[in-house]
């Protein structure tokens, strides 16, 4: 099942500039349409190792499985907190450091899942996609914007089959989005409000800067420095790991780093957004020198996309904390905007409202309009068997997977670019996505793709 019917022929080539990230060459649009398949052949059983054992991965371990994936090896820093998989497949070999597992089973693997903290994507996926490798890497794709271009083109230079862990994007609700805009249902779209009102308490870890003073002994069943990764050191405090890490900056990026993906990808696919030429933030209650380590309270992210084709120009605005959707005035006063979710503007009158992971409940508004709308033919291919199948398929039948790290890392770097907003304290940074920079702020620049520290490299 190809996940992005007639958009076969749209591709992003990655250039070789600098260290083969700095440089995109804008063709009409990323690799969708074209098979591939990796070193290793699809298979019936396919075997498959993964970096994090608990948590998103281990939703996605037994995900993989359900579908066909034979689970052969389990890595953890924290084997505590891997346990309950380790248990469930006690054939899988165990491991605490990833790059030891691959140098081991490298011929054994086909396909690998990432699933740990953000900082460490990158480093986990790299070493596996040089191995010829399918790999799954949970959502957000990677922890900078240089990362995302550098494993965008490896993937493609490697021909291994990819997917970003937002699951929402094999939903009916996804395709039933794309159909109702294609089909003219609310006009021309040139603003979209998008927003997650969720985890405020979280993700914003301001009131716990003055325990980052404090210091705690590392708990025996955790590897300190594999978890850090390829981050500058940073001492181990108990609200980093194995939660909340990502309300801090070092490591995640807050709310716009967990939820853009659900909420972002209807609109990003439908409207076929690519990268923005423009990002600015407004926050609340939040000194970008001062809270530097956390993400803020509140925060309203403003892109600007390029018209393309047919296509306008297009707005997207984001709210979080106590910036809310505003209501569209369409919308009846009886009925909110989402909490979690987006409202697609059109320039007919009419909107469309839609939840998280996969537009959700998705609603032409007013109600009226959506009795009286006379539903499209279902042009594009469905699945139900859900995110995980479709990766599995796509190797088996060496096919892209619906949000590959193609289209799963270009939504990944629209929400990096506003976390890098949001450190600008109000700035509007003018974007050159070609070569990967701002135009107007040397400083927002330094946040692209910043060092790793020594023993780590992609």
């Amino acid at each position: 099942m190809s996940t992005h019917g007639g958009d076969v022929n749209r591709r992003h080539v990655l250039g070789a500039a600098g260290a083969g990230a700095a440089a995109l060459t804008l063709v009409p649009s990323w690799v969708l349409g074209e098979k591939r398949t990796g070193a290793a052949p699809p298979s019936e059983r396919l075997n498959v190792a993964s970096v994090g054992a608990g948590g998103r991965a281990g939703s996605d371990i037994n995900g993989v499985a359900r579908h066909g994936g034979n689970i052969i090896a389990l890595c953890d820093i924290d084997p505590k907190r891997g346990g309950g998989n380790f248990k469930r497949f006690p054939k899988a070999k165990k491991y605490v450091d990833f790059r030891k597992m691959l140098d081991e089973m490298d011929k054994q693997i086909d396909a690998v899942i990432v699933g740990t903290p953000d900082h460490t994507h990158a480093v986990a996926c790299m070493n596996a996609i040089k191995r010829g490798k399918h790999v799954y890497c949970e959502k957000p794709l990677t922890h900078s914007v240089g990362e995302v271009r550098k494993l965008r083109k490896a993937a493609i230079e490697h021909k291994v089959i990819t997917q970003v862990g937002n699951q929402g994007h094999a939903s009916e609700h996804m395709r039933l989005v794309k159909e109702w805009i294609a089909d003219g249902a609310i006009g021309n779209v040139t603003e979209v409000h998008l927003g997650c009102d969720a985890f405020r308490n979280v993700y914003c870890q301001i009131n716990k800067l003055p325990e980052l003073k404090k210091t705690f002994q590392v708990p025996a069943h955790v590897n300190w420095d594999l978890w850090l990764g390829p981050v500058r050191h940073h001492d181990y405090k108990p609200f980093y790991h194995p939660w909340n890490w990502r309300g801090w900056t070092h490591f995640g990026t807050g709310t716009i780093g967990d939820w853009i993906c659900h909420v972002l990808d209807p609109t990003f696919w439908a409207l076929d957004l690519d990268l923005p030429t423009s990002v600015q933030a407004e926050t609340e209650g939040y000194d970008p020198v001062k809270h530097e380590p956390c993400y803020p309270p509140a925060a309203k992210i403003t892109w600007e996309f390029p018209a393309k084709g047919k296509r306008k120009a297009v707005k997207v605005t984001w709210f979080d904390g106590k910036f809310r959707i505003p209501r569209p005035k369409m919308m009846e006063s009886k009925r909110r905007p989402p909490g979690v979710g987006g409202i697609i503007l059109g320039d007919n009158g009419l909107a469309i409202k839609h939840g998280s992971h996969g537009a959700g409940g998705a609603r032409i508004i007013p109600e009226e309009a959506m009795k009286a709308y006379k539903l499209p033919p279902k042009t594009l291919p469905r699945t139900n068997k859900g995110h995980h199948w479709d990766w599995i398929d796509a190797i088996r039948n060496t096919r892209p997977a619906g949000s590959s790290f193609e289209y799963g890392g270009a939504m990944t770097e629209v929400g990096l670019l506003g976390m890098i907003a949001i450190r600008m304290g109000g700035k509007k940074l003018e974007y050159d996505a070609r070569n990967m920079r701002f135009t107007n702020s040397p400083e927002a620049n330094k946040f692209l793709d910043p060092p790793y520290r020594a023993g780590w490299t992609l």
